[in-house]
């Protein structure tokens, strides 16, 4: 069985990397031809980039694996690009978006619309999401102009279309994609606010023959299901941990990795040391779940849907992977069609807030 795993898993590796060698076969082709490739991604040459993004001069956003500059096709197509940094770890990251969003479109997916890959450089194009990332409007600064409050209805609905992409990922495409990275910054808004994932630097394709995969620890501090850390293979639910610990910043506007000692006013227990995801699962047994909303909504949101979304992102965020619900009912019951049990505090979480308290007192 464990032998039967392994030829599989290498299966369907092997098809990963003959996908991406055909690409780039094709793009060298195309180069002098025309330019579109089999399955409708571009091959587009560097010089081709360098003049649709005035020599990389509009820069909109920055991260590990690289840069990203803003560019035009023609007078009306936007287009984002993002250069990769590294040989190594830019192939890696490379190969691992191109198998996986270059050949998926859709609608709560970021649209890829081409690559170049040319000597030594690796350059993936995409369509252009003008409202940003998720994480310039839940944790705005003074220096960003372009952040703004985002009302609940926006918030419950970038909730709800990032829960039915995660779905289609998990259990909708020919293999299993683990997007291995989600958090605010890879959660990209278009004209209208819709969400659609991107930074599939990271993803990983598991057969659907296979229920987990062994694979190196990946992910963004914060957003890390405790698997991870042990080095288990690992299943979708590490994924649906970190859309759980995406769900609660939504709520609230803020990092859960902020903590503050003695945050109250006035009582023993007034939140004394807040590490938000226990303070949520206390506060649904409390009964008080609008204390939990961003301040800057002034208390205007839809309780039953603030407990809603706090109530699965308990759940989300169980130590146990077992504890998770799919993504697919996880859609359900933010639309409103599953109800949902109160969710138990997990226990590493608690277990960690408690030791925040002792360094903090």
């Amino acid at each position: 069985m464990v032998i039967g795993g392994a030829i599989a898993t290498g299966t369907a590796a092997l098809c990963v990397s003959v996908l991406v060698l055909l690409l780039m076969v094709m793009a060298r082709r195309n180069r002098r031809h025309r330019p579109h490739c089999d399955g409708g991604l571009i091959a587009f040459r560097y010089r081709d980039l360098q003049r649709a993004t005035g020599d990389f001069s509009d820069k909109i956003g920055a991260g590990g694996f690289g840069s990203v500059f803003k560019g035009s096709l023609n007078t009306s197509t936007t287009i984002a690009v993002k250069r990769l940094h590294g040989s190594c770890r830019a192939e890696k990251q490379f190969r691992a978006e191109v198998s996986s969003i270059g050949i998926l479109q859709r609608t709560n997916l970021v649209k890829m619309i081409g690559f170049c890959c040319e000597r030594d450089r690796r350059l993936l194009v995409y369509e252009h999401m003008p409202n940003l990332s998720l994480d310039v409007h839940l944790f705005r600064s003074k220096s960003n102009a372009a952040a703004l409050t985002l009302s609940w209805s926006t918030r419950y609905r970038v909730a709800l279309g990032v829960a039915r992409g995660l779905a289609y990922l998990h259990e909708s495409c020919r293999d299993c994609v683990i997007h291995c990275d989600v958090k605010p910054q890879n959660i990209l808004l278009d004209g209208s606010f819709r969400p659609k994932i991107a930074g599939f630097g990271m993803a990983k394709l598991m057969a659907r023959d296979l229920s987990r995969v062994l694979t190196t620890a990946r992910g963004t501090v914060g957003y890390l299901a405790p698997e991870w850390i042990s080095g288990m293979p690992v299943t979708p639910k590490v994924d649906v941990y970190a859309y759980g610990m995406v769900l609660l910043e939504i709520v609230s506007g803020r990092m859960n990795s902020e903590e503050e000692c003695g945050g109250g006013g006035g009582s023993e227990d007034d939140d004394e040391v807040v590490y938000f995801p226990v303070l949520v699962a206390r506060k649904l047994l409390e009964g008080d779940v609008m204390s939990l909303v961003d301040r800057r909504l002034s208390g205007d949101a839809v309780v039953e849907e603030v407990e809603r979304a706090c109530k699965v992102a308990c759940w989300c965020i169980q130590d146990n992977e077992a504890d998770r619900p799919a993504m697919g009912k996880v859609v359900q019951i933010l639309e409103g069609l599953v109800e949902v049990d109160m969710p138990p505090t997990p226990r590493l979480l608690a277990a960690i807030a408690g030791r925040s308290h002792s360094a903090c007192t």
